[in-house]
C-alpha cells in the first residue's frame, strides 16, 4: 500500500476525474434534451473528443520538456478557469448560444485534462519504485473511477437543484479541489520527480519525428495501436449514444441514465481491483477484455430491453480500463524512458482518433435517438482489427520454412 501521503495524490486524482466525470455526463444529456437529437450529441462528442486527443502529441513532447508535476497542477487551474468562464457564459447567453459555450468549455477541459494525463503518465513510473507497474497503474485507475463512480450521482443531485451553469461551477470547485491536494502532496514528498529535458532552441519536429520512428520500427507497438483503435471505435460509440439510446430509444429516466453511468464506474472499479491482485501471462489481459468489450458493444447495438443494454454497456465501459492496463503496460515495456512522453503522445492520438470518428458516425448516421446501425457497423469494425492483428501474431509467431 503506499505510504499516507501518497493518498492525497490519489485523492487529487479522484477530484479532478470526478469534476471531468460531471462535465462528460452533464454536456450529452444538455445537448439531447435541448435539441432531442442522437446525432447532436455525436457532433457534440465529435467536438469534445477531436480536440482532446489531437492535443496528446503536444502535451506529450511538453511532459518531456517541462517538470510534469507543474504540467499537472496548471492543467487543473486551467480547467477551473474554463469552468467558470462557461458559467459566465451560460447566464450571459441565449439558449443556443450558451448550448455551444457548454461544448466549447467541454473541450477546452479536455485539451487540458490530455495535458495532466500525459504529465502523470511521465510521473508515475517515478513516484511509486519499487511496485509492479501494473499494480501502479491498476491503483490509479482505481483513483479515477471512484471519481466517476460520484461524477453521475453529484451531476445528477446537482441538475435537480441548479441550471446547468450551476454545475460548471461545481465542476469548477471540484478542479480548484483537486489542485489543493496535489500541492500538499507535493510538499510533503521527498524523493527526486522528473524535472524535464532542456531542449532550449529544439524544434518542436525533431521530437515528433523521434516518436514516429519509435512507432514504425520497435516491435509490437503498432498492433498495440491497432487493437486499442479498435476498442475505441466501440467505447467512443457507446460514450456518444449512451444518453439517447437510455432516455429516447429506451423510454428511461434522466435518473436511470445517472444509475447506468455510476453502476458502470462501480463494475470498472472492482474489474480493476481484480486486475491489481492477478498475475497475467502473456497476452491474456488484453484477449480477455478485447473479447469481453467486442460482446458488450454487441448486446447495446441488438438491446431491445433496457436491461440487455444496461449489461453490454457495463462490460464495454468496465473492460476498457482493464484494455487500458494492458496497453498502457505494454507501452511502458517498449518504449524507452527518455521518450516515453513524446513517443506516448503521438501513440495514445493513434489510439483514440476513432473516438472523434465514432462520434462524428453518430452525427451523420442515426435516425433521431436510433443509432443501433451506426453501433453495429463500428462494433464489427472493432471484431475485425482484433481478427486482422491476431492473424499478423499467429503469422509471425509461425516457423519459416
Amino acid at each position: 500500500m503506499p505510504r499516507s501521503h501518497h493518498l492525497s495524490f490519489y485523492g487529487s486524482l479522484l477530484l479532478s476525474r470526478l469534476a471531468d466525470q460531471v462535465l462528460l455526463f452533464l454536456v450529452p444529456l444538455v445537448v439531447y434534451q435541448q435539441t432531442g437529437s442522437a446525432s447532436w450529441t455525436g457532433v457534440a462528442f465529435f467536438v469534445e473528443t477531436l480536440t482532446r486527443f489531437v492535443a496528446f502529441p503536444v502535451c506529450g513532447v511538453l511532459s518531456d520538456r517541462r517538470p510534469p508535476m507543474r504540467l499537472l497542477r496548471q492543467s487543473q487551474a486551467l480547467r477551473a478557469l474554463s469552468c467558470i468562464a462557461g458559467l459566465a457564459a451560460g447566464f450571459a447567453l441565449a439558449q443556443h448560444a450558451a448550448l455551444v459555450a457548454l461544448v466549447l468549455v467541454s473541450a477546452a477541459c479536455g485539451v487540458f485534462t490530455t495535458q495532466g494525463v500525459m504529465a502523470r503518465e511521465v510521473l508515475l513510473p517515478h513516484i511509486f519504485p519499487g511496485e509492479r507497474f501494473e499494480r501502479v497503474l491498476a491503483h490509479a485507475q482505481i483513483a479515477d473511477q471512484l471519481g466517476m463512480v460520484a461524477g453521475p450521482v453529484v451531476a445528477a443531485a446537482a441538475l435537480a437543484l441548479w441550471p446547468w451553469q450551476g454545475v460548471l461551477g461545481c465542476s469548477a470547485l471540484l478542479f480548484v479541489a483537486a489542485d489543493a491536494g496535489l500541492a500538499w502532496w507535493q510538499r510533503q514528498h521527498t524523493g527526486p520527480l522528473p524535472q524535464g529535458q532542456h531542449t532550449q532552441g529544439e524544434s518542436w519536429w525533431v521530437p515528433l519525428g523521434t516518436a514516429l520512428q519509435h512507432i514504425a520500427h520497435l516491435p509490437g507497438l503498432k498492433p498495440l495501436i491497432a487493437l486499442a483503435a479498435g476498442v475505441n471505435l466501440v467505447v467512443g460509440v457507446t460514450q456518444a449514444t449512451v444518453a439517447a439510446m437510455v432516455t429516447g430509444m429506451l423510454g428511461q429516466s434522466d435518473a436511470a441514465y445517472a444509475q447506468l453511468q455510476t453502476a458502470g464506474a462501480v463494475v470498472t472499479v472492482l474489474v480493476l481491483a481484480w486486475v491489481a491482485r492477478v498475475h497475467w501471462r502473456g497476452h491474456a489481459l488484453g484477449v480477455w477484455s478485447y473479447t469481453l468489450l467486442f460482446a458488450g458493444g454487441l448486446m447495446t447495438a441488438w438491446a431491445v430491453h433496457p436491461g440487455i443494454y444496461a449489461l453490454g454497456f457495463l462490460l464495454v465501459i468496465g473492460f476498457d480500463k482493464m484494455f487500458s492496463v494492458y496497453i498502457r503496460a505494454g507501452r511502458q515495456r517498449i518504449i524507452p524512458p527518455q521518450d516515453f512522453g513524446k513517443t506516448s503522445g503521438v501513440v495514445v492520438l493513434l489510439n483514440n482518433l476513432t473516438q472523434p470518428l465514432a462520434g462524428l458516425a453518430v452525427g451523420l448516421g442515426a435516425q433521431g435517438a436510433d443509432a443501433r446501425g451506426v453501433i453495429t457497423a463500428l462494433v464489427l469494425g472493432m471484431g475485425l482489427i482484433g481478427g486482422a492483428v491476431l492473424w499478423m501474431w499467429r503469422h509471425a509467431a509461425s516457423p519459416k520454412a
